[in-house]
């Protein structure tokens, strides 16, 4: 099973950053695709981005291109997703998805096995 951590506070400024953690119990992340998703207040879950586990290639969505990063920690087997530039708009609770080796629709949940507790993210002035 996999979860989803912060490094870092909850609590970011518009134009601030932060890392989120993806951290997998029991099993190697290097061996599987991670996808971000994330769920703003009241509104339906949206993809972020994801990472392949066969050659590290990465896609984000548009509202977040340019600003976020995922990246694999190998030596904590982890995923980061480094969120940069940050506007009230990406506040919301942020889960990691994953599905080993490859997926085909990296930005379906569906494609997923496994889908890690989300943490909450407030940008705020």
């Amino acid at each position: 099973m996999c979860s989803c951590r912060r490094l870092g506070g909850g609590l970011v400024q518009p134009g601030g950053s932060l890392v989120l953690s993806c951290t997998g119990a029991g099993f190697t992340l290097d061996h599987y695709s991670i996808g971000w998703f994330r769920q703003a207040p009241g509104k339906e879950r949206e993809w972020v981005g994801c990472i392949s586990s066969s050659d590290g290639s990465t896609d984000y969505a548009d509202s977040v291109k340019d600003r976020f990063i995922i990246s694999r920690d190998k030596s904590n087997n982890a995923v980061n997703l480094r969120m940069n530039s940050l506007k009230p708009e990406d506040t919301a609770v942020y889960s990691c998805a994953a599905r080993f080796w490859t997926v085909t629709t990296c930005w379906e949940i569906d494609q997923y096995e496994y889908l890690g507790w989300g943490t909450l993210v407030t940008v705020s002035s």
